[in-house]
């Protein structure tokens, strides 16, 4: 009987022995050789795993990095520090990395945006397509006020306040998810030495956004004629700023009938 289990234990030994070795073959054989300087880049990154850089996660963008597939500067979390650390490792020029800051398009606070009832449902943005006029504000192209850019923020950088979505540059780090969870599409990257933005995203015409919001563009393009730079266009009755051309001059913020150009409210 003894002698019975020593030959099973020895059957068992010999055949662990055999498939280790087979398996170390094997890994040695069909390991996936990784480039040194992904994990180097790994490193350099912040760790966040936001997804702002369109990767999934920072391993993602690390693994692109050193395939050549991402810029060195693809981390908007990281910044400039971040994009030279990479560039080091790379050996390319990380150039000159812009910070980014995310910026509401929307200044129809309680006190300035009209409101056709009183909703008392359920705090979430994007249920707001399923009541009557897409919510209880006047203006269907507004802020809803419930904060679902906030939930989707993982750096504490955008609140509500006064009934709208405001960001704090501050913390912000420009990873881009507050963009993906507005509805309204309310939300975009502008650099964060901007001097001036338009707080509006309105569409329709002027007459309209007056009834809705006393401080809603009507598109009446007097910004547009003042910028001698050609960075103010006004387009779908709503004015934009192209802030690669802004001199910051202030020319169409003092001409703004409805003040919704300003400087002042991009900073929270």
């Amino acid at each position: 009987m003894s002698g019975a289990i020593i030959l099973a234990a020895a059957v068992v030994g010999i055949v662990g022995i055999v498939i280790g070795i087979i398996l170390g073959i094997a890994g040695e054989k069909f390991k996936v050789e990784v480039d040194p300087r992904e994990e180097q880049v790994l490193d350099a990154l912040p760790g966040n795993n936001c997804g702002g850089c369109g990767f999934a996660g920072c391993s993602g963008l690390a693994a692109a990095i050193a395939k050549g597939e991402a810029e060195v500067n693809a981390c908007p979390v990281g910044g400039a520090p971040v994009a030279a650390k990479i560039g080091e490792i790379m050996g390319l020029d990380a150039g000159d990395a812009v910070r980014m800051t995310a910026f509401v398009k929307c200044a129809g606070t309680c006190e300035q945006a009209k409101q056709d009832y009183e909703y008392h449902g359920v705090q979430d943005c994007s249920m707001m397509a399923f009541v009557p006029n897409g919510g209880a504000k006047t203006c269907n192209h507004g802020c809803l006020g419930f904060g679902e850019c906030v939930k989707a923020c993982p750096f504490d950088a955008i609140h509500i306040k006064d009934g709208i979505a405001v960001v704090d540059k501050e913390n912000c780090k420009a990873c881009g998810k507050c963009i993906k969870a507005c509805p309204k599409d309310l939300i975009e990257l502008i650099p964060y030495n901007a001097k001036y933005a338009v707080q509006c995203n309105s569409k329709d015409f002027g007459k309209t956004v007056m009834q809705a919001c006393k401080v809603g563009c009507i598109g009446c393009k007097m910004c547009e004629r003042v910028c001698e730079a050609g960075a103010v266009t006004v387009e779908n009755n709503i004015a934009h700023i192209d802030q690669t051309k802004c001199t910051g001059c202030g020319a169409c913020a003092e001409k703004c009938p409805k003040k919704i150009i300003t400087g002042r409210k991009v900073t929270a």
